[in-house]
Formats: structure tokens, C-alpha cells, sequence
């Protein structure tokens, strides 16, 4: 059997379940849904892989490749039960974590607390080195000195140390060389040098960086162990790829080594199948809107491309001024998906503030206790209990698997929402759905109208277990005409990790002006860089007629911080660069400065495309016509309370007008009265909202 005949398993963890999908097995897709497990999540996954080789009949093997989503890092992050992590910095510079950009995301909170440092002040240190902004050597790295502050850190129990030097993007001889002394002195300490992670200028940013890789690398390190052993003892000898930040692949290995690169493996991968499944289907502009049981996401496919940036917070949340004011969360440098994020999801949980407003969220129930229909514990109310009071969900969920109690859940939101406003627990219940609708309405205009783009010349993709279930109430707050709904919203995430390419990324600072390039210096740069790059994905297992490399550089207007980058082009032409630069510039900013502009670093991507991954435009055969139960749902004042006729998503008609109600085993699919709904060769589902939706 070659490899590309075995099968792939795509694995997405959430917080209420973790999705698979299992592919390359005569093209046919099978997928699963488990309950999620928290405090062990590779049983959830294990438990899913042999239930899911299983649906197949297949056994381990015939498995030639695992792709997996993790969520360990950020988990870490959020609960903050990463590493007891140590800083080591230049001496002068021990407060750069607490200094960070010296800004608010909201100035007119008064009551906004500052997210404490990853790393506390008794925990930073400072050694005697001193490297200037041109990579001169001005006083030598004293190692003796290095040594004693990290014994005295090991000796306060401290698993993880960053090493962080002032101007070390310049010159690394300083931390490599404190790098080695580290590890041949503490050989079970995990240490991670700022120039491995972010060979780059920005001090607070390459430092924060830095912190976050060492705080999550021993705790992911040990659940890809613990991953990998399981794997093994179903006889699954097959290699384990890890989806990062940037919707691509790499191998588990260097997930260990770089975890800060795939903290937000989950949503990026989602957002990433998303222009992926847009591009098969000719449709250049999307947002594609994932909702799950803790959050909700939305990320932007203009032209065909997908929004990404070189840097994000990491829980930042929305800022009320503006998006592009941070400060909010813990500063990552990394190659990114652009996704706006609020927690808002299906275990979202629905309370009554101080001063009297409905609120939704962020708290999630999770996967336990879960929502109160669940009846495994949940005593709060969430939007999955709305849902299920105001008809949209069926009595069963994940193919049967749970059985919701609609009694208990209209019970709870009648105790602790209607009574206090006077209200039916219907009532009620369509107010926790208006309310989580318009968090996520913020998510979308936040890619779009804050960005300059206009949301009604977009087509909605709506992925995640929940995405479909409010797709139709989304649209027609931001007036959106047009959703996509893909063949298996709940579990796309998954396939949209099947259908992505490895990448590695590559770094080298080149500060100048940019009328002063040197073409010839910036090409030998990135020639470096390029076999680096070369190297990297070659040893991800690409064969080298499938890596395609990739040179940018990073720009910015003199006297400003945040940088852009553009194509660098061959041959290297500085008015055409500018040319590159002013346009996105424009397009983010909606104006230009006259102002000289710099150049900070050159970067290169090395591609390699993966051998039988997943094809979207597969055609999967209907199931034959059912006949459709009905039940009584709510879509709102202005529609009311209607019979609506629910089918089996992929055993209903082709062309549907609303109201209807589409089900399956891994989403359900909402059809409201204004609107109606076609079906495609591979199962899409197409939703046209009425012009005067």
C-alpha cells in the first residue's frame, strides 16, 4: 500500500467535544464526535482514533498519517498552568514583560486590570552582558555570573528558563552561548534562547515571546508523549503532524521545540479550510465564522487570500476604540491567521451582571459540567439550553450519543433568567440567543468594517458545531445576503487540517532605509534563509519538487513601531517595494504618510504540499429523500413560532425554502422563514437570505 493510498485522521480538540475525520480510504470521509477530556485530552483523542478506524473497518496499519489541533497551549496560557518559568535578561532590562507597549486596549476603562506576567518580577534575573543596536560586542556575557542566578532560580523550583538578551537579534552570541552553558549545567532544565523563537527587533515583543514558548513547552512536550505512547499501543506507527498558529503543519518534533508557533492551532486550522474551501469553489471573498462551545471566531478571505499577521495577543480580546489597539493579552511574534475572538459559544453561560443586564459568556460550562440539558452536572444556563428550549436542536446530539433534556434546561433558565425580568423562559431563551448573536456580530465587523471592508460584499462560511445553528441571525445583523455551510460543519475544523501544507518560517534582521537597499545584500540574505527554509520542510518528510519558497520583507513608516510586510520580489526594485508597502498600508489604514520608510527584516516561508491531502471539491453522493418530522420553533418576534419541518441534512431536498432545519450527526443547519437553501455536488449547503432580510 504506497502512502498515499493509507488514511488520514484529522483530530480537532474543543471544549465540549473533540472531532475527527478520517479520509483516503476508497474517497470515502467518514468523521466522529467524542466528548472531550479535559484534564487528559489525549483520551478523548485516543478513544475518537479507534472509534473512528473502527466506523472505517480498518486497523492501525492502514493509518499513514495523524494531523492534530492541539489546544494544550492555550489551555496552558488561559488557565495559566503553564511551566514555573524563569527569565534571564540583560542587566537593566528586568521589567521589559511588565513595561510591555505602555498602553491600555480600552482608556476609558477605568477598572481594567493589567494580565499579570507570565514570568513574576522574584523570578527575573539579570546578568552582565551588553551586545549595541549594531551587534558590537560591548561587555562580554560573565557565564560565572549566568550560572549562579540560575541556581539560585532552579533552587526556588523552577522547571523553565528564557533567556532574552538586549540587541541579541544582532549579534546571538551571547545567548548561544548562555544556551549551551545552561544546558550542559542543568541538563533537565528546558531552555528556550529568544533568538531560536524570534531572531527579530522589538524588545517586549521578542522577550514576551520567548516566555510564552518556555512557559508551554514542558507541558506540551509531555501531552505529545502521552500522545504519541497512545498512538502507539493502538499499533499506529504512523508520523503525528501538529496544525500551527498559521493554518499549516509541522511535525510533533518541532511542535516540542516551538510550541509558541501553535498556540492557536484550533481556529486557525478552521479559518485556513475556509479560503481553502473557497478557492475550490471559485468564491474569492469570505468570512469565515466558527462557533464552538467556548468561543467564536471570524477571520477574513479577501481576493482569495487569507488574512494573517506576523504577531497577536493571545486573549487580548476585542478593545472597544479599536482592534488594532493591544496591550489586552500575552504578545506572541509568530505568523499568524488573523482571527477576532470573543467567548461566545454553545456552553456559554448566560447570567444576570451587578446591574441588572443579561449577559452572555465569557465563562463557559464546557465539556463538564456542561450545559444543563446535558444533565451530566450543569446547573447554569447556556446558549445550548436557548437553543433547545426555542426548537432549533433536536432531542439528540453527536449522532445519538446525548440525549438533551429540554424539561430541565427550561427549568433552569426560567429560575435564573425569566424570573428576574419577568419574563417566560421562552422569552428568555431568545434573549440569550439576541445577545450571544450581537458578541459575535462584533468578531465579524471587527475583520471587516474595522478594517475597511464591507461585510455585505461577502459571502458568510459557517463552520464549528454552533456556527450553522446562528449563521442565518449573524447574517442579517451585518446584512450579509449569501452562507456556506460545508458538508460537515461540525467537525471542518479536522478536515481543515487534512487539506493544509507544512510550512516553516525563517527570519534575519535587515535594518535600513529603504532607498538605501542593497539588492544584491537583501538577495544573499534570503538565499541564506532559503535553504534554511529548504532544509526545514525537506526534513518534515516533503519531497523537494513539492517546496515552493517565499521571500517578504518588513517595512514601516520611520518613526512608527508596527511593521507590514510585502512581497520582496526578483530583482529587488525599491520603488516597487514601496509601491507593495503603500497599497497595504492603505488597504488596513485607509490613508498614506509621505514619510520615509524602513526596513526592519526579511522573511522567508518554506511550502512543501503534502501528498494526497484533502480535496474539497470531492463529490459525495445525497442520502436518499426523507421524509422530514416536524417540530414548533421560534425565530423571533417578527416571525413567531412555526412548525418547521426538520430533515436529515444530507437526505433533504435540494432546493429548500426556510423555515427548515437541517440535521446531522456532527452540526445542525438553520433554515429561518426569510430564506432558502440549495445543495451542491459535494454537499454544500448554500443559504441566500431574502433581499429585505
Amino acid at each position: 500500500m504506497t502512502k498515499e493510498s493509507l488514511a488520514r485522521i484529522g483530530v480537532d480538540i474543543g471544549g465540549t467535544f473533540t472531532d475527527l475525520v478520517l479520509t483516503g480510504t476508497g474517497g470515502k470521509l467518514y468523521h466522529r464526535k467524542v466528548s472531550s477530556t479535559p484534564p487528559a485530552p489525549e483520551q478523548a483523542v485516543l478513544a475518537g482514533v479507534a472509534a473512528i478506524m473502527e466506523d472505517a473497518e480498518i486497523d492501525a496499519s492502514s493509518i499513514g498519517e495523524i494531523v492534530h489541533g492541539t489546544t494544550v497551549g492555550s489551555n496552558t496560557l488561559l488557565q495559566k498552568l503553564g511551566a514555573r518559568t524563569g527569565l534571564i535578561t540583560t542587566k537593566g532590562f528586568r521589567d521589559v514583560l511588565e513595561i510591555g507597549r505602555l498602553r491600555t486596549p480600552d482608556m476609558f476603562n477605568l477598572q481594567w486590570e493589567k494580565p499579570e506576567p507570565l514570568v513574576r518580577r522574584r523570578y527575573r534575573r539579570e546578568v552582565s552582558e551588553r551586545i549595541a543596536a549594531d551587534g558590537t560586542i560591548l561587555t562580554k556575557l560573565d557565564i560565572d555570573e549566568l550560572l549562579s542566578v540560575a541556581q539560585e532560580l532552579v533552587d526556588e523550583g523552577l522547571t523553565s528558563l528564557a533567556v532574552c538578551f538586549l540587541n541579541s537579534y544582532r549579534n546571538p552570541e551571547h545567548e548561544v552561548q548562555a544556551g549551551a552553558a545552561l544546558e550542559k549545567a542543568f541538563p533537565d532544565l528546558e531552555i528556550t534562547t529568544s533568538v531560536s523563537v524570534l531572531p527579530e527587533a522589538k524588545e517586549y515583543e521578542r522577550t514576551s515571546t520567548a516566555v510564552v514558548n518556555a512557559y508551554v513547552r514542558p507541558a506540551l512536550k509531555s501531552y505529545l508523549t502521552r500522545l504519541e505512547d497512545g498512538l502507539r499501543a493502538l499499533g499506529i506507527d504512523a508520523p503525528l503532524m501538529v496544525c500551527n498558529s498559521n493554518g499549516a503543519l509541522a511535525s510533533s518534533a518541532t511542535a516540542r521545540e516551538k510550541p509558541v508557533f501553535f498556540i492557536s492551532s484550533g481556529r486557525a486550522a478552521g479559518a485556513a479550510g475556509g479560503g481553502r474551501l473557497g478557492a475550490a469553489l471559485d468564491t474569492a471573498n469570505l468570512v469565515v465564522f466558527d462557533m464552538g462551545g467556548t468561543t467564536a471566531s471570524a477571520s477574513l478571505v479577501a481576493d482569495g487570500q487569507l488574512s494573517r499577521v506576523s504577531e497577536y495577543e493571545f486573549r487580548a480580546g476585542i478593545s472597544t476604540p479599536s482592534r488594532f489597539i493591544k496591550a489586552g493579552g500575552y504578545m506572541m511574534s509568530v505568523p499568524a491567521v488573523d482571527v477576532a475572538e470573543v467567548g461566545s459559544g454553545a456552553g456559554s453561560i448566560a447570567h444576570v451582571d451587578e446591574g441588572g443586564l443579561m449577559k452572555v459568556g465569557p465563562i463557559s460550562a464546557g465539556a463538564e459540567p456542561g450545559p444543563v440539558c446535558y444533565g451530566i452536572g450543569g446547573d447554569r444556563p447556556t446558549v445550548t439550553d436557548a437553543n433547545l428550549i426555542l426548537g432549533y436542536l433536536p432531542q439528540q446530539l453527536a449522532g445519538g450519543s446525548r440525549t438533551l433534556d429540554v424539561a430541565r434546561a427550561t427549568e433552569v433558565i426560567a429560575r435564573d433568567l425569566a424570573k428576574p425580568f419577568g419574563l417566560s423562559a421562552e422569552q428568555a431563551a431568545w434573549g440569550v440567543r439576541a445577545v450571544v448573536n450581537a458578541n459575535m456580530a462584533r468578531a465579524i465587523r471587527a475583520v471587516t468594517v474595522e478594517r475597511g471592508v464591507d461585510p455585505r460584499d461577502f459571502d458568510l462560511v459557517a463552520i464549528g458545531g454552533s456556527g450553522p445553528v446562528h449563521a442565518a441571525d449573524i447574517a442579517r445583523l451585518l446584512s450579509m445576503k449569501r452562507i456556506l455551510v460545508p458538508a460537515s460543519p461540525g467537525v471542518f475544523t479536522a478536515m481543515g487540517m487534512l487539506a493544509g501544507d507544512v510550512e516553516r518560517y525563517f527570519i534575519a534582521p535587515f535594518p535600513g532605509m529603504l532607498e538605501d537597499i542593497d539588492p544584491s545584500a537583501a538577495l544573499a540574505r534570503v538565499e541564506k534563509l532559503k535553504t534554511e527554509a529548504h532544509a526545514a520542510v525537506l526534513a518534515e518528510g516533503i519531497p523537494a519538487e513539492a517546496i515552493a519558497l517565499s521571500a517578504e520583507i518588513d517595512l514601516r513608516f520611520r518613526g512608527q513601531e508596527l511593521s507590514l510586510s510585502v512581497a520582496l520580489g526578483d530583482p529587488v526594485d525599491a520603488e516597487a517595494i514601496r509601491a507593495r508597502y503603500l497599497d497595504a498600508y492603505r488597504t488596513i489604514y485607509s490613508y498614506t504618510p509621505t514619510d520615509q520608510v524602513e526596513m526592519v527584516s526579511l522573511r522567508v516561508t518554506g511550502r512543501g504540499e503534502r501528498p494526497g491531502k484533502l480535496d474539497f471539491r470531492l463529490p459525495r453522493d445525497p442520502e436518499a429523500e426523507t421524509p422530514a418530522t416536524t417540530r414548533r420553533v421560534y425565530f423571533g418576534e417578527e416571525h413567531g413560532w412555526h412548525d418547521t419541518p426538520c430533515f436529515s441534512r444530507f437526505g433533504a431536498p435540494a432546493t429548500l425554502q426556510g423555515p427548515a432545519i437541517l440535521e446531522g450527526t456532527d452540526s445542525t443547519v438553520v433554515i429561518p422563514p426569510d430564506a432558502s437553501c440549495t445543495r451542491d455536488p459535494y454537499l454544500n449547503i448554500l443559504i441566500e437570505m431574502d433581499a429585505d432580510a
